[in-house]
């Protein structure tokens, strides 16, 4: 079996931040093929022009994990309701799928298709936080969880890295891949 992860940064970052290369080495040592893209433009230029080049610089399969922080997690949403396959598990940290505060989401879609976005997923997990600084928070989280199902997981870890709050593991991610 050809396992193979894809991890997305959130708003304004890159691959390199936080837990995210220490999740890609895990996996490299696990024996999966781990991509890592960087996208500058993630949550700056509409998901309606960004979505299509990043489904066309990838490929998902039954074999595919896909890990996204924050905006990533929220691209996570399109991702899944816009491919034409079921991957084996999609892991949202930080997720949202509306405004988690007043700023600019231009990565959250007008409205969502629940029911394509369950049918393209094995098992999903929403990781999210009762004091996320940024609103990315458990009622976020709630809100995914009542419509698609799956299993959130809720701590009090705050956006679970950023610029002010390191984050240099993230065993529990780890562990839920499997």
């Amino acid at each position: 079996m050809n396992r193979k992860a894809i991890i997305f940064h959130g708003t304004g970052a890159h691959p390199d931040v936080v837990w995210l290369p220490w999740l890609r080495q895990q996996l490299t040592k696990r024996g999966y093929t781990v991509e890592a893209p960087h996208y500058p433009t993630l949550n700056v230029e509409p998901i309606t022009t960004f979505l299509p080049k990043v489904l066309a610089n990838h490929t998902f399969d039954e074999n595919t994990v896909l890990v996204g922080h924050s905006g990533g997690a929220a691209l996570l949403l399109a991702v899944l309701q816009h491919i034409d396959t079921t991957v084996r598990q999609a892991i949202l940290v930080a997720g949202y799928s509306t405004k988690p505060n007043t700023s600019e989401e231009p990565v959250l879609q007008d409205e969502y298709n629940w029911a394509a976005i369950t049918a393209h997923v094995r098992d999903i997990y929403f990781i999210n936080s009762r004091n996320d600084p940024y609103g990315c928070d458990d009622h976020q989280g709630r809100a995914m969880l009542d419509r698609v199902g799956g299993t959130q997981i809720i701590r009090d870890g705050g956006h679970f890295g950023d610029q002010n709050q390191p984050y240099p593991t993230f065993d529990l991610v780890d562990r839920l891949i499997d």
